[in-house]
């Protein structure tokens, strides 16, 4: 008994010892976010948040923290791609095609970039080196909540469930509430 009080005492010094470093991105370009965001993971760090906004000195831009648990002795090895577009259609099969390759959802949000003004972006994230298996991703967009109502039923009895929700202003639907769903 006196043992496993004293393992569980040093499994507890152990959680409680876990420190965490931050990595702040931020870029009016989703481009140089996706690169630069893809070697802070080269060095340790995985995605935690994203938003976006207009923020004092940067102006309109994409903010991403990353963070790096330094009591890690070896960090998981990650990939990112981040998606933006003002058209959901063109969204939904680059979603798709990166599902296929195994890539996870992690996040999504609207940015006003620089060249492509206001954009859904979405971020994906896979493990380098770990086999991946397909994940199937639904959007669904419209301007009606009501008609999102009975859009996710449907989607929900085919076993998808909801990662993700937005409103923004796309190119053809002006604002839209827009909705990303995965099934495994």
């Amino acid at each position: 008994m006196r043992i496993l009080v004293l393992a569980a005492l040093s499994l507890t010094t152990l959680v409680a010892q876990s420190k965490y470093d931050y990595r702040v991105l931020a870029t009016t370009k989703t481009s140089t976010l996706e690169k630069e965001m893809n070697e802070a993971a080269a060095t340790g760090f995985t995605f935690a948040e994203a938003m976006g906004g207009q923020s004092a000195f940067g102006g309109k831009e994409g903010v991403v923290v990353m963070l790096r648990d330094t009591s890690e002795k070896e960090a998981p090895k990650v990939t990112y791609r981040l998606l933006a577009t003002n058209k959901t259609s063109t969204m939904q099969k680059e979603m798709q095609q990166l599902g296929d390759e195994g890539f996870d959802y992690k996040a999504q949000t609207v940015f006003n970039s620089a060249f492509g003004g206001q954009e859904v972006v979405v971020i994906l994230e896979r493990t380098v080196g770990k086999e991946s298996k397909a994940i199937h991703y639904k959007l669904l967009a419209t301007s009606k909540t009501s008609t999102m109502q009975k859009e996710l039923k449907e989607a929900g009895d085919e076993g998808f469930r909801v990662v993700g929700l937005t409103v923004a202003k796309t190119a053809l639907g002006g604002s839209e509430v827009i909705s990303i769903l995965r099934k495994d």
